[in-house]
């Protein structure tokens, strides 16, 4: 990308400064630094806008994707996407997670062993 020249000095646009100062930022303190700033800013926006605040804005980004593609859309890309985790991980994947799941204790389970 060419620079614009105003008093023999390269320009830098607003977006081209970010990127260089994201890329700094990451360079010194990593990428699990990313992570870590946020989580936090999610956490203060959830105790901000209250605990229900993350499901009414993906249901809105649900609907506005089911008006774009459709219903079947879901049906495809869930249908994608565990392909690609039988691709990634074999094909006794899910039966495997499933036994897992079996022997784990029932959610009632779990709160009655808090509880004692």
């Amino acid at each position: 990308m060419a620079k614009e020249m105003r008093d023999g000095h390269a320009i830098t646009t607003v977006v081209e400064a970010g990127r260089k100062g994201g890329r700094t930022v990451k360079e010194k303190y990593g990428p699990v630094f990313y992570a870590q700033i946020g989580k936090k800013g999610g956490q203060a926006i959830a105790l901000e806008r209250g605990p229900g605040y993350y499901s009414e804005i993906g249901k809105k980004g649900g609907e506005a994707v089911r008006e774009r593609h459709g219903s079947l859309f879901f049906s495809e890309i869930g249908k994608k996407g565990g392909e690609a985790v039988k691709t990634k991980h074999g094909p006794d994947y899910y039966s495997r997670i499933g036994k897992k799941g079996g022997e784990a204790p029932r959610r009632t389970d779990r709160r009655q062993l808090g509880e004692l």
